[in-house]
């Protein structure tokens, strides 16, 4: 869930460009793409709708990628996990048929976090209504059911997007941005600043890593002002929270009796959330992603800049493969 909504304005690109010898591929060896060894299945509550869902998650081919699939409505077509089928972000994170609004799926930002932080390239995602579950409102449970279910290592090479030119995207007071990388794994910081002083002001940093993942990111859950939830309800959203599921906040109060899971449980919980945002990439996206005040709105739009500009990315997997074959 996100706490900014609204549209961002076009996005601007600065000029540093990456060095000219971090074109060069580094010669390392590619990891191999993985899905589940087998299906795993569960039942939870809708964030936004109340309802009750069922989520089955089940092992796809090499190349295949996340794709999710409405198993309610006849004849649904496919959705695949990426940032040009993104319909929707205020609050969350929606893919969905534009061509048939009806076909969409909500709050997906947590599984697909969960999804990359284990390290899974392929899957099908079957859904019964039009959310995911929200489960504890953290990527906890799905890293469970992930574990659950196994890796499975395949026969392709992962897919890595390297960024190679400054990308960003701002709106009002708030700005994402994805800067080149010289490290092996992707470098995520974030800084949020909420006028409710039990938030206040906080920032975080870490790469990236299964382990960072689970032990950092993982745990942390999503959050509501108490004096937006009437107003989100006559949205007809927010419909299934509760104290069970996302941390509320009453200005210098933590309204759930077990309080927070740590001090800084909300900017993690931003940084998780665009970890599953830019997993949209379809790919590992090799970057470091700074932001301020972002949500998923800005996240997609900052993905939707990066692919706009054909020099600002390069797709490194055929590098990789051939570097590890030389």
């Amino acid at each position: 869930m996100d706490n900014l909504s609204g549209e961002p304005t076009p996005y601007s690109k600065s000029a540093e460009i990456l060095p000219a010898t971090m074109r060069q591929m580094r010669t390392t060896n590619s990891p191999a793409q993985h899905t589940l060894h087998h299906a795993i299945s569960a039942v939870g509550i809708g964030l936004h709708t109340g309802r009750s869902i069922n989520l089955t998650m089940e092992p796809a081919p090499a190349g295949h990628g996340i794709v999710f699939q409405r198993t309610d409505l006849p004849d649904a077509a496919p959705l695949p996990a990426r940032y040009d089928y993104v319909v929707e972000t205020r609050l969350n994170t929606v893919l969905g048929d534009k061509n048939h609004p009806e076909n969409r799926v909500a709050t997906v930002e947590h599984l697909m976090a969960a999804l990359c932080g284990c390290g899974i390239d392929n899957a099908r995602i079957l859904v019964d209504g039009p959310e995911t579950p929200v489960f504890d409102g953290s990527a906890a449970d799905f890293v469970f059911l992930l574990d659950c279910a196994g890796r499975k290592t395949q026969d392709l090479p992962r897919r890595v997007i390297q960024v190679m030119e400054p990308v960003r995207v701002d709106y009002k007071n708030a700005w994402v941005e994805l800067l080149p990388n010289d490290g092996p794994t992707p470098h995520l910081s974030m800084s949020i600043d909420f006028p409710a002083s039990a938030i206040g002001t906080q920032s975080f940093a870490l790469d990236l890593t299964p382990t960072t993942f689970r032990n950092d990111l993982a745990r942390n859950r999503t959050f509501a002002m108490r004096q937006e939830i009437e107003a989100l309800h006559q949205a007809g959203l927010a419909l299934g929270g509760s104290l069970l599921n996302a941390i509320v906040v009453d200005n210098d109060h933590v309204l759930n009796p077990t309080g927070l899971r740590c001090p800084d449980e909300f900017i993690r919980h931003k940084i998780m959330d665009a970890v599953g945002d830019l997993y949209m990439a379809g790919a590992v996206l090799n970057a470091r992603f700074r932001g301020y005040r972002s949500g998923h709105a800005l996240n997609n739009q900052l993905l939707h800049a990066l692919f706009a500009q054909s020099s600002a990315w390069q797709d490194t997997t055929n590098l990789q493969s051939a570097s590890a074959a030389a």
